[in-house]
C-alpha cells in the first residue's frame, strides 16, 4: 500500500517530492529545509526558477546525506545548444553545491536547437558523472518517442501536467511499456482540487483531505508527483498519503477530464503571487 518509492530502470525514486516553481529566497530555503526535516527526499527545481542556489543551500545545511536526496533540475529554453547544455549544467551544479544531479530534464518541447544535439550533450554529462539520468518535460508521446530513439542514455522520465482534470492515461500507458517514469506537476491543478466536492467526499471516508486524495490518486497509478507547498502544515499533509488506498471505483470516478477546470487552474497558477 505504501508506494513511497517507484522503481524505474532499477532506480528507486521517492513517489512524492517537493516542487519549487515560484519559490525564491528565504521562502524557497525554508520550504526545502522543512520538507527534508519531514522526510522528503525528492526535490525538483529548474534553471528557469532562479532558485537553484537556495535549494542547494537548504540541502547542504539540512544534514541529510546528498546520496539520499533525488535532485532534479531542468535546462532553460536558451540552453539547448551543445556548449550551452554543458556550461549551464556546470553552473547549475555550482549553484546547487553538488557534484551531480540525479536527473536533468529538457524543460519544454520548444526547440530551435535540434533535439539530438541537446541530448548528445546531456549524454556527455552522464558519461562524466555530472548527471545520473536524463529526461524531458512537457513532451507528448510522439516527441518522447523521438527523444528515446535519439538518446544513448535511457529517457528516465517525462514530467507533465497531470491531475484529475488533465489525466494522461495514454502517456502513462506508453511509459509503462517503455519503463519511463511519469512525473506530475500541478497535481492539484493550481488549487482547483482543493475545492472539489467529489475529492472531499472520498477523503471523508479515509479521514483525508481533497488534496491528499488527489495526490494518492497519482501515486497509486505509479506516477511520481512534485506538489509545491511552503507551510509545514501543507508539506506534512501532502506527505501523509501512504496509509490508505483508493478503490478501483474511486480511482475511476476521480478521473474527470475538464479543460475548463484545468485551464482555470493553469491561469490561477500564473497570477502574480
Amino acid at each position: 500500500m505504501t508506494q513511497k518509492f517507484l522503481t524505474v530502470r532499477g532506480t528507486e525514486v521517492p513517489a512524492l517530492g517537493l516542487g519549487t516553481w515560484r519559490l525564491t529566497g528565504d521562502d524557497c530555503y525554508d520550504a526545502v529545509t522543512t520538507a527534508l526535516e519531514l522526510g522528503y527526499r525528492h526535490i525538483d527545481t529548474a534553471q528557469a526558477y532562479g532558485n537553484e542556489r537556495r535549494v542547494g543551500d537548504a540541502i547542504r545545511d539540512s544534514g541529510v546525506d546528498r546520496e539520499d536526496v533525488f535532485l532534479t533540475t531542468k535546462l532553460n529554453v536558451g540552453n539547448r545548444a551543445h556548449d550551452d547544455v554543458i556550461r549551464s549544467t556546470e553552473e547549475s551544479l555550482a549553484r546547487l553545491a553538488t557534484g551531480y544531479v540525479d536527473l536533468l530534464l529538457i524543460h519544454n518541447r520548444a526547440q530551435r536547437t535540434p533535439l539530438g544535439e541537446t541530448l548528445d550533450a546531456m549524454n556527455e554529462l552522464v558519461d562524466r558523472d555530472k548527471v545520473r539520468h536524463v529526461g524531458v518535460s512537457n513532451f507528448d508521446i510522439d516527441l518522447l518517442d523521438r527523444a528515446r530513439r535519439l538518446s544513448d542514455a535511457p529517457i528516465f522520465t517525462d514530467q507533465v501536467q497531470y491531475n484529475p482534470y488533465w489525466p494522461q492515461g495514454e502517456l502513462l500507458d506508453y511509459c509503462d511499456i517503455h519503463d519511463v517514469l511519469v512525473t506530475a506537476y500541478s497535481p492539484l491543478a493550481h488549487g482547483a482540487a482543493l475545492d472539489d466536492d467529489l475529492l472531499a467526499e472520498i477523503g471523508d471516508r479515509y479521514d483525508k483531505s481533497a488534496a491528499q486524495v488527489a495526490l494518492r490518486w497519482l501515486v497509486q497509478q505509479g506516477v511520481a508527483t512534485v506538489p509545491k507547498a511552503t507551510s509545514r502544515e501543507h508539506l506534512a499533509a501532502n506527505f501523509d498519503i501512504f496509509d490508505f488506498e483508493l478503490t478501483d471505483e474511486e480511482m475511476e470516478a476521480i478521473r474527470r477530464p475538464s479543460k475548463t477546470r484545468a485551464l482555470g487552474g493553469f491561469i490561477r497558477g500564473r497570477l502574480p503571487v
